[in-house]
This record gives C-alpha cells, structure tokens and sequence, in this order.
C-alpha cells in the first residue's frame, strides 16, 4: 500500500502537545532534550504547559510543532511504518524533508528556529494578518484580493480545500478583500490569530536571512518524493529543494493540490504526523474517498497498532 505522512505547519499547535510521548518514549526524551540546546529555550516548558499566548508567538510555535511532528515520526519508525511520498503543510515541509532524509534532524530544527524567529521580526516590522475565507471558489477569491489589492497588499496564501482558502497582507488589505468576499457570497470570512502575513510579501524581510541559512545547510538527496508547496509537484533534486523552501516563505501554498497529485499518483492512505487533526479535516473535503488518520499521541499509536 502506497502510504504518504503528511504534516502539519502553524494553528495546530496546543498546550500538552507531546507531553505523553515524552513521558513514555525514552527516544522522545532524548529528541525534546537534543532540541532545548539547539534552540536555547525551554520548548518543552511552552509545548506541554504553555501559557498559549507564549505557544502562539511564531519563534516558539514552529520549532515546538517540529519537535513534535519529528517525535511521532520517529517511534512510527521503531515500530516499521514507514512513508512512501511525503509533503508537508509551510513549516511542515521542513518536518517532511527529515522524514524524506533530505535533512538532518539538528539541521532541520536549527532552519525552523530561524524561520520562526525570521518570520516574528518581520511581522513586527511590517505588521499584517490572515484570514480564512469559506464557501468561495479559488477564481472569486483572486478576484477579490485583485480587487482589495488597491488598498493594501493582500494575496492568497493557503489553497487549503475546495472552498476554504486563506489570504494574507497588509491588515488594510485583508480588511477590504474580508469585506468583498462577505459581499460576494462567502459563507465565512474570519481573521486568524496570526503575528504576521505569512506566505505574502510582507515576509520580504525574512527572506535575505533564510537564503543564508538554506545556502549553508547540508541537505542529502531525499530517499522518498516530497511534494512542493510552491508547485505541488513531487521534487528529489537539492538545488531545487532549496530554491522551492525559499519561494515558498512568500508564495502560497498549494495544499489541496499536492493532496489531489498525491491521489492521482496511487497514495491509498495519508498519516497526519503532529499536533491536532487540521490536515485530517483538509483531506476530507479534497479526498475523503482516501482514509487520513491523525497520529500525534499515544493513544493515535496504539489505535494504529491494533488497526495494523
């Protein structure tokens, strides 16, 4: 059975999250422990007790749903489940280049630490939002934000599912492009609690100090596809790997596509690997022919387990 791991990127963080893997997997200990002296603050205090408010800024949040996500890869691994293509959702692209072996594990966290730390100081510098749009069509929703886009920058930033689309600006922008898409039908149009504009060009900033860090990386040729964000497509060359995680920083992500492509290239079954069940909910409206199952606690492991 072709088997895809899909993974999560930011809003499917909690407080607790990884908590109960830490408690029972001596291998998970040991991940969370080589983490807190790579991004030098106490991920585990903020991942299992929080405050929210602390879990939610974007310097904490990725590396803790990284964390997260790597950890349940990881035992999924001792126990013989493995992928046959991955992708992951923003963030989650670095978590399904580790997986894909294109990363390592250090070097995957030390880029999430400095994307998210990128991606906080230049939503300050350039203070912007997100909103989540339903009930529209793709079509529509460019047509708005080509509309709003007089009144500030404003784009689409997650093809998330038939009829749920994300966008992303200036919070002028938003506003407007907000507004028109309640005039022209939408069925909800709601704000995200976000500290910035992500995968807009107001992430511009954080652009020059992510090159960097890409150029300087090692990455290994991956020993699985991994579907882009950018293209949606699967990619295995290095060159093209680091140029697609750059465009990716300020392009939207193609979500319901890669999940179509992954259908259409003989994916029987999709794994969530991280927090909560986002991708899961995604997957049903562009797939729901195609089982998706949440793996992210303990309690996930052994419901695999007694299906296997």
């Amino acid at each position: 059975m072709k088997i895809a791991f899909i993974f999560p990127g930011q809003g499917s963080q909690y407080i607790g999250m990884g908590r109960d893997l830490y408690e029972q997997f001596s291998k998970v200990r040991e991940l969370y422990d080589q983490a807190e002296e790579i991004v030098e603050f106490p991920l585990r205090r903020i991942s299992f007790d929080g405050p929210e408010e602390k879990l939610r800024q974007t310097q904490f949040t990725q590396p803790a749903i990284f964390v997260h996500s790597l950890s349940v890869y990881k035992i999924l691994d001792d126990m013989g489940i493995l992928p046959s293509v991955v992708a992951g959702h923003s963030l989650g692209e670095y978590s399904a280049l580790v997986a894909a072996g294109a990363l390592s594990f250090t070097d995957g966290l030390r880029l999430v630490k400095l994307r998210g730390e990128l991606m906080q100081l230049s939503g300050e510098k350039n203070p912007g939002t997100m909103a989540a749009i339903m009930g529209l069509d793709e079509q529509k929703v460019k047509q708005v934000c080509q509309e709003a886009s007089r009144h500030g920058i404003v784009q689409p930033a997650n093809f998330n599912s038939p009829g749920q689309v994300v966008i992303s600006g200036s919070i002028e922008g938003v506003k407007t492009a907000m507004k028109l898409a309640k005039e022209q039908g939408a069925r909800l149009v709601k704000e995200l609690p976000v500290s910035g504009a992500f995968h807009s060009p107001l992430m511009e900033n954080a652009l020059s100090g992510l090159t960097s860090a890409l150029s300087e990386t090692k990455f290994n040729k991956p020993k699985i596809l991994i579907y882009s964000n950018v293209t949606a497509k699967p990619v295995s060359d290095i060159d093209e790997i680091r140029d697609l995680l750059k465009k990716q920083l300020l392009s939207s992500v193609l979500w319901q596509n890669i999940i179509e492509n992954m259908c259409n290239d003989g994916v029987e079954k999709f794994l969530e690997i991280g927090p909560s069940k986002v991708l899961t909910g995604l997957n049903r409206r562009i797939r729901r022919e195609v089982p998706c199952i949440p793996v992210g606690t303990v309690d996930d492991l052994n419901c695999l387990k007694e299906d296997d």
